[in-house]
C-alpha cells in the first residue's frame, strides 16, 4: 500500500529511502519523489494533482514535500522530510461532552524517563539509563518557582486564576525539551547572527524562513549562511539565562492554551483537580489564558531577540488556527465525505498547529539563542516537529487502546467530541461506511459505539503506530550529528521511551 504522509529520509543527493521497519506492522511502499526541492508559497498546495488521484501509486509533484532539515552541504547524513497541506475553513461545532483529561504521551514518556527500564528499543550507541530530567536538574528545579514571578497580577481573583495550574506538579515536557536542546547544542559550531536596521521595509519582512513561520517549502533549497566562522566554545557548555526564560515563556504558552482549550472541550478536571472553567467559570478561565499570553509577550520582548520573538509569536497564532481546523475533520467539511489523499494531510496539518508547532519552534529558538550554526538551528526545529507529531499520534491510540478506568473518563472521548483521529481516518480509507459518521461528528445515537468497532476490527491502530515510529525515528535522525552528551542522550531518550503500545 501507499501512504500519503510518511517521514521520507534523503541522502545528500537527495535519493530517497526506504522508510520500512523490518518486522514492524503496516509496512509502506516508497512513494515516488522526483527532484525534491519545495515550493515557495506561503498557502499549502494541494498533495497530488487529479491524475495522480486515480493511480493506485500517488507520484508526489516536485514542489509538494516540506524539508524538516533544508539541505546541508559539509557531510552526508539521513534527512527527514514531511508533506503536508492547510486549508482553512470553519464550520459549526456541535457542543463537546463534558470529559476528563487523561495523561497525554507526552506525559508518559517522562515519567517513563523517571524510570528506566532497560535498553528496549534505545539506540545502540547510547548509554544506557540517561535520565532527561536529571541531566536538567538544576534548571527544572526553579522552573514553577520562577513561572508564578512572571505571573503576578495585583487583582487577587485574576492572580489565583492565572497560576491554578502552576499549583499541582505538572511534567513540563516542554520546557524540559527547550533545556535539553539548550545543553544539547551547546557545544555545536558557534555562528553569531546579526540583524538589519529597523526599516521600513525591514520592519514588514519576516526573520524566519517563510517555510518555517507558514510551515510551507521554500521555492527552492535557500542557501544557508556561510559557516567558515563556525568555531567550538567549549567553555559555553552550560544553559544560557535567555535559554531558561525560554523555558518558562514556553510552559506559560502551552498552559494558556490548556485553559483555553479546557473551555472549548467543556473538561471537569486536568491534573486531577477540578479545570479551570469548573474552578472560576469559563469567563476567568478565558481571561486568565489571555493574561498568561500577555505574560509570556513581555518576557519574550525582554530576550531583545526578533528571530525568537517572532518564532513564538507565530506559535500562539498556529494554536488558534489549528483549533479552528479542527471544527471539522476534513478539508471540505461535508456531510457525506468520501476519504481522499488529502484526508490524513488535513490531520496531520492540524496536529502540527495544535501540538507540534510550539514543540518544534521553542527547540529552534532555544538553538538560535545559543548563537548555534544554521544546520544546527534547523535540526532543533526537525527533531521537534518529528516528535510532536509523534505524541499526538500515540496520544491518539490511547482513545482506542487504554480502558475508560485507565484513561479516568470514557473510552472514545475524542470519538463523543466529534474527532476524526489518525486510528480512525485509517480505517476509514478501507472502509467507506465510516464516511457517514465522520460527516455528522458521531451525533446520532450509536455512531461512537460504530466507529469504535470499526475502528479495532481494522488495521487503523498499526498503521499509526507506524506512522507515529517513522516520525520517531525523524527525530532521531535529526540530531545525530550533535556532539556526544547526556542532554543528546536525554533528546534521544525521550524518543525511545514514547510507548508505542
Amino acid at each position: 500500500m501507499v501512504l500519503e504522509i510518511p517521514v521520507f529520509y534523503l541522502t545528500a543527493k537527495n535519493s530517497l529511502v526506504s522508510t520500512r521497519r523490518a518486522g514492524g506492522p503496516a509496512q509502506y511502499d516508497e512513494v515516488v519523489v522526483n527532484n525534491v526541492t519545495g515550493s515557495s508559497q506561503s498557502t499549502f498546495p494541494s498533495l497530488v494533482d487529479e491524475s495522480s488521484r486515480k493511480h493506485p501509486t500517488m507520484k508526489l509533484r516536485p514542489t509538494q514535500t516540506t524539508p524538516f532539515i533544508r539541505p546541508f552541504t559539509s557531510f552526508t547524513r539521513i534527512r527527514p522530510f514531511i508533506c503536508s497541506q492547510c486549508l482553512y475553513q470553519t464550520s459549526r461545532f456541535l457542543p463537546p461532552p463534558s470529559r476528563q483529561r487523561h495523561q497525554s504521551s507526552l506525559a508518559a514518556a517522562v515519567s517513563a524517563a523517571k524510570h528506566i527500564i532497560g535498553n528496549g528499543g534505545q539506540d545502540p550507541a547510547s548509554p544506557i539509563g540517561v535520565d532527561p530530567l536529571r541531566t536538567v536538574a538544576k534548571e527544572m528545579k526553579f522552573l514553577t518557582k520562577n513561572i508564578r514571578q512572571l505571573l503576578g497580577s495585583g487583582h487577587p481573583t485574576l492572580d489565583r486564576a492565572a497560576k491554578y495550574y502552576t499549583q499541582s506538579e505538572g511534567k513540563y515536557v516542554r520546557p524540559m525539551l527547550v533545556l535539553l536542546m539548550s545543553r544539547a547544542t551547546a557545544l555545536t559550531p558557534k555562528l553569531p547572527r546579526e540583524f538589519p536596521p529597523p526599516t521600513h521595509h525591514a520592519i514588514n519582512s519576516s526573520i524566519s524562513p517563510d517555510f518555517i513561520l507558514n510551515d510551507a517549502n521554500p521555492a527552492e533549497n535557500l542557501p544557508l549562511s556561510a559557516s567558515d566562522g563556525a568555531v567550538y566554545r567549549a567553555g559555553d557548555s552550560d544553559i544560557l539565562p535567555s535559554q531558561r526564560r525560554l523555558a518558562e515563556i514556553t510552559e506559560l504558552i502551552h498552559t494558556a492554551s490548556l485553559l483555553h482549550d479546557d473551555v472549548i472541550d467543556d473538561s471537569i478536571s486536568r491534573r486531577s483537580n477540578p479545570s479551570a472553567n469548573v474552578a472560576f467559570g469559563n469567563k476567568m478561565a478565558v481571561l486568565a489564558g489571555d493574561f498568561l499570553l500577555g505574560r509570556a509577550s513581555v518576557a519574550l520582548a525582554r530576550l531583545r531577540d526578533p528571530e525568537v520573538t517572532e518564532l513564538l509569536a507565530t506559535v500562539i497564532a498556529n494554536l488558534v488556527e489549528g483549533e479552528f481546523m479542527q471544527l471539522k475533520n476534513t478539508a471540505l467539511d461535508e456531510k457525506n465525505p468520501v476519504y481522499t489523499p488529502d484526508t490524513l494531510n488535513y490531520y496531520l496539518q492540524k496536529t502540527y498547529l495544535k501540538s507540534a508547532s510550539l514543540i518544534s519552534k521553542s527547540c529552534r529558538a532555544a538553538a538560535l539563542l545559543g548563537q548555534t550554526s544554521p544546520e544546527v538551528v534547523d535540526a532543533a526545529y526537525a527533531y521537534g516537529k518529528n516528535l510532536g507529531l509523534a505524541f499526538q499520534l500515540v496520544d491518539d491510540m490511547l482513545d482506542y487502546t487504554i480502558s475508560g478506568e485507565e484513561l479516568g473518563k470514557p473510552a472514545g472521548a475524542d470519538l463523543e467530541l466529534g474527532l476524526a483521529t489518525a486510528p480512525l481516518l485509517f480505517a476509514w480509507e478501507r472502509n467507506n461506511e465510516l464516511g457517514a459518521l465522520v460527516g455528522r461528528k458521531f451525533s446520532k445515537d450509536g455512531d461512537v459505539q460504530k466507529a469504535r468497532e470499526l475502528v479495532l476490527e481494522s488495521d487503523g491502530l498499526e498503521q499509526t503506530r507506524a506512522l507515529a515510529q517513522n516520525f520517531v525515528d525523524g527525530a532521531v535522525a535529526a540530531i545525530q550529528f550533535f556532539p556526544e552528551s547526556d542532554a543528546k542522550q536525554g533528546l534521544i531518550e525521550m524518543c525511545n521511551k514514547i510507548d508505542m503500545q
